[in-house]
């Protein structure tokens, strides 16, 4: 959990973040009014990105390289995290599910145990009928 808020933590003026990704300035701050990048600001309103936002900014660099405008990579982002989140729910699920498994294992060798007890095996040859027999006349 810890590399995780230091890769969300701002260090990076915008220019320092700019050469980061291999852009301009100015395109930062055209990712920013598209809503694609949301870095960070100061008491005094200046722009901070953490080192996830230059990873979303190369990611972004890559795709527009691939010829995407910027609408397509709005659309690629959008799913590539919902992907994300799918694949954190699923692993959550089998978490879940392993766990159910686990607890329905114990449980049916608790039910088992307790049935050893009370049933004995007997063999057919050791079987004893009680009650009236019929006369055959």
């Amino acid at each position: 959990m810890r590399q995780e808020r230091d890769s969300d933590r701002p260090l990076f003026m915008i220019s320092v973040a700019a050469e980061l990704a291999g852009m301009h300035p100015q395109t930062l701050r055209l990712y920013e009014r598209r809503g694609l990048v949301r870095p960070q600001r100061t008491a005094k309103n200046t722009r901070r990105y953490s080192e996830r936002d230059v990873e979303r900014l190369q990611r972004i660099q890559e795709l527009t390289e691939l010829g995407l405008n910027l609408a397509g990579v709005e659309r690629v982002l959008a799913m590539e995290e919902q992907l994300n989140a799918m694949g954190r729910q699923m692993l959550a699920l089998q978490t879940q599910l392993a766990e159910a498994a686990e607890a329905m294992r114990r449980e049916v060798e608790r039910v088992e145990r307790s049935h050893r007890m009370d049933l004995v095996p007997v063999s057919r040859t050791q079987v004893v009928h009680i009650g009236r027999r019929r006369r055959h006349a």
